[in-house]
Formats: structure tokens, sequence, C-alpha cells
């Protein structure tokens, strides 16, 4: 699960896709053991949920390179890009509102871009989260 946005730009409206990852650590009891892991430059926390291993990645790049960190992350734990699921903002979604989406284009997000071209596909699952125009 990847949370994509401008990492250490913490309470802007384009990183919303980390903060979801911290809550879901923190409810997972997993909010401590977030680690720096180089191999993919990005932070990480490992997640036991029903038998199910989660990978939850909060990438440490800007959003229009998360895609890097993403892949590194998928060539370490072995997951196809079915296996991923990224969290991300979405303009065109009113403040607050969710949707899931499983594949197809980015929309003209440029995290979820730079992950489709960083994965060489676009089958991951987007839990998009509306933040509205400004």
């Amino acid at each position: 699960v990847a949370g994509l946005g401008n990492y250490g730009l913490w309470g802007t409206r384009h990183s919303v896709g980390m903060e979801v990852l911290d809550r879901l650590a923190r409810q997972l009891a997993v909010a401590e053991s977030w680690r720096v892991d180089k191999r993919c430059c990005a932070d990480v926390a490992l997640a036991t949920v029903h038998g199910l291993e989660l990978v939850l990645l909060k990438p440490r790049k800007f959003m229009n390179l998360n895609g890097l960190s993403v892949a590194s992350a998928a060539e370490i734990y072995s997951l196809g890009p079915e296996d991923i699921y990224l969290v991300h903002d979405d303009l065109d979604k009113a403040l607050g509102k969710v949707a899931i989406k499983l594949g197809g284009s980015a929309r003209g997000h440029n995290g979820v871009q730079s992950c489709i071209s960083a994965l060489c596909s676009d089958e991951m699952t987007r839990l998009r989260i509306g933040i509205g125009r400004p």
C-alpha cells in the first residue's frame, strides 16, 4: 500500500496519501515501526492483517518521482502491479469523498503516472481521496 505525496510537505492536500498511511499504521498498531529503507528510498512499515502481510510505503521523493520508490519496493518484496494499492489525492473529487478504482489511466495525476511508467503497468488499484479544486 503506497501513500503518494510530496515527502516532507506534511499537511498539504497533495500529501493526503501519506497521511492516510500514517492513520492506517496507527490502526494496525505499527505506527512506531516506520523505518527508512534506502533500497527503495521510502519509509516502510510492515503489518499483518488476518494472515495477510502488508508493506506500507511512503516514498521519500516528490510526487512526480513516487513511482521509482514504488517500483523498487515491488521488486524487493516480489510484488506485481496487481498487488499494489496506491492511495492518492484527487482534485476532481469533492473534499473527503473517496473512490476505489482498479487500473486505468493516471487521469492527469503525476504520482500515478510515475507509478504506471516505473511499473510498466496500469493494473494497480487506486484509493482516490477527494481534495477538491482550489
